[in-house]
């Protein structure tokens, strides 16, 4: 497997380039930005589990499938599940959990996970890469949100932090599992490489939404006339 070509495709679309994350680790968003964002990504983490259940309901592989349950109950079990971990970081912001658990995600959040939901649905070694494509992102960009926050936002609290904290990681180890589980499955790697594309396409397209909408929240005659 052509793991170096892969990842430099992951790269080219890294979430780390996006403008949005740039603005963010620059310290140039509001806490308002801040807030926008937290609530659509909240419905993006709450589904998280359902992109890895369909990935594992269609693997025959044994022991990718109990690794990628291990996947799950990271996600999902215990005081310190990672839905419970988002929502002490949106409180963290001065946001209540009811108004993260009952805000309703944008036309473009809801088309971003809806596409890494088609991956996860059909073959596993698409379902994988897009998990691949996801996870092993995550460790560099939480700990660029770390610092961003830390340095600019003024958000210290451990409890308030530990989301971002946890994935810096527990997603290196999910990542590695994924590239192992793809090779088990005999992925071609063109079929990763494309797959993986298009699931970073989809995680840029959910910040697209967010960096339109924090950017119609300040600037709305501007905005509204692009």
């Amino acid at each position: 497997m052509d793991w170096k070509t892969i990842d430099a495709a992951i790269e080219d679309l890294s979430l780390l380039k996006h403008p949005f994350y740039q603005a963010w680790t620059a310290g140039q968003l509001t806490k308002e930005d801040l807030r926008v964002y937290a609530q659509e990504y909240y419905h993006m983490e709450r589904n998280f589990p359902r992109l890895v259940s369909r990935v594992h309901s269609n693997c025959l592989d044994a022991e990718t499938r109990r690794l990628l349950v291990e996947n799950l109950v990271d996600e999902e079990l215990g005081a310190d599940n990672h839905r419970e971990l988002w929502l002490r970081f949106a409180e963290g912001l001065g946001l209540s959990r009811e108004e993260v658990v009952s805000s309703e995600p944008s036309p473009k959040t809801r088309a971003s996970f809806e596409s890494l939901m088609s991956l996860c649905s059909g073959d596993v070694v698409d379902g994988l890469a897009a998990l691949y494509a996801y996870e092993s992102q995550l460790p560099r960009v939480s700990e660029s949100k770390i610092q961003g926050l830390k340095n600019f936002y003024g958000m210290t609290d451990a409890k308030a932090l530990g989301f971002f904290t946890v994935h810096k990681t527990a997603d290196v180890w999910h990542s590695q599992v994924e590239r192992k589980a793809i090779e088990a499955a005999g992925g071609d790697a063109a079929r990763v490489k494309a797959a993986a594309q298009t699931a970073c396409e989809a995680l840029r397209g959910f910040l697209d939404g967010v960096d339109r909408d924090t950017r119609l929240k300040r600037e709305p005659m501007v905005c509204a006339a692009s």
